[in-house]
């Protein structure tokens, strides 16, 4: 495993939204290799239909969202233009967004990212599909967490967040009341603070 190859000592794991929900499984079926995890604008449950006590996405958000038309993924602009109005559709700032995905694209080595999106993607999809459900391993945890929810998160909406930390043992909730799916420039001094009191 990664985390153990890095270092000699557990790792402290964090991972956002669809990467919060692999971070979880990472973390129960690998207790040893981690001291500490972070989840930010995730949920406990993928694929497939939400639990019926989770607030599922909002319908307008996905209908926006998929509505988009796909870019030319070897198109530098067409990307960072296809991120910055997706953030918009989020409620997350446009700029942040553009300004990250030319990041990305600079430093990918490949123009053939359809084939890998699609491979990677169900790669993480088929490892969330397990039995039992990792939603019912939460109280398995015996490592301190932070739960990290933007308020206005509509893709997630905070109760996924709510819910994680009243399952996760000892957890804590930090609400971030004027964010959406991404962490805000403006917010990442508290949330890395809450990190590290961990």
């Amino acid at each position: 495993m990664l985390a153990r190859g890095l270092a000699d000592r557990p790792a402290h794991l964090a991972g956002i939204g669809v990467g919060g929900m692999v971070a979880q499984v990472a973390a129960l079926d690998h207790p040893d290799a981690f001291s500490a995890l972070t989840l930010a604008g995730t949920r406990p449950v993928a694929p497939g239909p939400v639990d019926n006590d989770l607030p599922d996405h909002d319908k307008e958000v996905m209908k926006l969202r998929f509505a988009l038309p796909t870019p030319d993924w070897s198109d530098r602009a067409a990307v960072a233009e296809f991120a910055a109005a997706r953030a918009e559709i989020l409620g997350d700032d446009p700029a942040a967004a553009r300004a990250t995905a030319e990041r990305v694209f600079d430093r990918t080595p490949g123009t053939e990212p359809a084939v890998q999106m699609a491979n990677q993607v169900g790669m993480v999809f088929s490892k969330l599909d397990c039995e039992p459900r990792w939603r019912e391993r939460l109280p398995e945890f015996a490592i301190p967490a932070l739960v990290v929810h933007g308020r206005h998160n509509r893709f997630f909406p905070v109760g996924n967040g709510e819910a994680l930390a009243r399952e996760i043992p000892g957890a804590r909730l930090l609400v971030l009341e004027q964010a959406a799916t991404a962490i805000p420039d403006a917010a990442a001094d508290e949330v890395a603070a809450a990190m590290l009191a961990l």
